[in-house]
């Protein structure tokens, strides 16, 4: 189970300038009451579409037939995706494995190495290819995008398609699995027509939200996670959500303290940071969720410019304790820092006896590395409280599939929490819009030849401006 500890925040420890105050917390009190009366409504109907994941019909069986279908004649499985197609199966992979996962031997890893491929790095693509080349009759590519037309991960599937074809002929078709709108679409019609086996991404879904769906399932499941495990925990979290005392709940907590830290007490800059290696890919998920569902530009009805959304950054403890703290203690006060604590972590290790006659060393001896990496987190967070710099802590019981699910359904619940706290829409995201058409532009992909134009200004190279 995850739990939030959130008193580091509060004025009792940081002072009322930079902590809560009961003032404060009274007048939040509404506004997360009814975010949360808001949200449980659409819940009851069936939106927003990933509160119907953890329990879905029929997604779970389709993603275990799959994969029992291609996990004995898979050693290699490629996944081909960016954003909310990626940073899941990524998390997820990193969370529940070791590390490494994909160096131990076919026979006793149980399970095909994973390669997921979020970006367009020819160097990326053309190590991970080359790796792959003496093995492609029994790797399996998994081409994730809703519409097909994503440019990264098109360009990566024409790649794919064409290397395959080379290599296996007409049977090039058997080493893909489609995982995209199960109706329309470009892929959707390609993977109709070459007869590529398919997953469906729930059209109610956006790709951020969508690491419950299979998404990020059938990664896992290829793997050898417990899915069912995994959502069974997001179950459990969504069951606790559903708590209208939002002094009990804890979704409605880290939303208040959040967005009360963000309007309040000028502290935009939302760190997350993990005290496991384990954790840390849970950190680039939940950068993504928070900046493209939270950084908008307009009110929720679209009239007022509000420019809102606290930014995240990710950290490592205790590797940034030696890079950030310096900042986070000294620099600006403008800072909120999540910690991820793990009780009982998947290993340990003791620290012998070796120096006993050495002061700087002799008090390690014979405790855990876990036992170090706790006292490590613990020091940590009561430096930046002497420094007046607040923080919360969620707490993980163990890396389980299970805690897992908790935090991806709770991270995305608190998500949207904030969004209805914030007065915005939190499931579009039209800056990135922009993004993807100037890149056809400049692609030449058709019909977008006035964005070029329009382009060119902006992008057209001045000497005088080359240091």
């Amino acid at each position: 189970m995850i739990n939030l500890y959130w008193k580091n925040a509060t004025e009792k420890v940081v002072g009322p300038e930079h902590g809560l105050t009961s003032e404060d917390l009274a007048g939040v009190a509404p506004s997360v009451e009814a975010a949360h009366a808001a949200l449980m409504d659409q819940v009851r109907h069936g939106q927003p579409g990933y509160t119907a994941l953890p329990d879905h019909p029929s997604y779970p069986s389709q993603v275990k037939q799959l994969a029992a279908r291609f996990r004995e004649n898979t050693t290699d499985l490629v996944v081909l995706g960016i954003g909310g197609s990626a940073l899941g199966a990524i998390a997820i992979q990193n969370a529940l494995h070791p590390a490494t996962y994909n160096l131990i031997s076919d026979k006793k890893r149980g399970g095909p190495r994973l390669f997921v491929l979020d970006n367009v790095d020819p160097a990326l693509i053309a190590d991970t290819f080359k790796c792959l080349r003496r093995r492609l009759e029994t790797t399996l590519f998994n081409v994730i995008s809703k519409s097909g037309e994503t440019a990264e991960t098109a360009a990566q599937f024409m790649i794919v398609r064409e290397m395959l074809r080379e290599r296996l002929g007409d049977k090039f078709a058997s080493r893909i699995v489609a995982t995209t709108d199960a109706e329309k679409g470009t892929l959707h019609e390609i993977a109709r027509q070459d007869g590529y086996a398919t997953l469906p991404v729930p059209g109610d879904v956006g790709g951020r939200f969508s690491v419950l769906s299979p998404v990020g399932l059938f990664p896992a499941a290829m793997t050898g996670v417990d899915i069912d495990a995994m959502l069974a925990g997001a179950v459990a979290m969504k069951q606790r959500l559903a708590n209208p005392k939002w002094r009990e709940n804890p979704a409605c907590v880290l939303a208040a303290v959040k967005v009360l830290m963000f309007n309040r007490k000028g502290k935009p800059l939302h760190v997350m940071m993990p005290y496991s290696n384990r954790l840390y890919m849970l950190a680039d998920w939940y950068r993504q969720i928070w900046a493209e569902s939270l950084g908008k530009r307009l009110s929720v009805d679209g009239q007022r410019e509000v420019f809102t959304g606290p930014t995240p950054i990710k950290a490592l403890g205790t590797t940034d304790q030696h890079s950030q703290v310096q900042l986070y203690r000294e620099g600006p006060n403008d800072k909120l820092v999540v910690f991820l604590e793990v009780d009982k972590h998947p290993a340990d290790v003791r620290i012998p006896d070796s120096f006993a006659d050495v002061d700087g060393m002799a008090y390690l001896a014979k405790s855990k590395l876990s036992k170090l990496l706790a006292a490590e987190k613990s020091a940590t967070e009561y430096a930046l409280a002497v420094s007046k710099r607040p923080s919360v802590t969620l707490r993980f019981n163990g890396i389980t599939p299970q805690s897992i699910g908790e935090f991806f359904y709770l991270y995305e619940f608190v998500t949207s929490l904030a969004g209805e706290m914030l007065g915005i829409n939190t499931y579009d995201q039209p800056a990135v819009e922009l993004g993807k058409q100037a890149t056809f532009a400049l692609m030449g992909r058709k019909g977008y030849e006035e964005q070029a134009k329009e382009m060119k200004p902006i992008l057209r190279e001045d000497k005088n401006y080359l240091a």
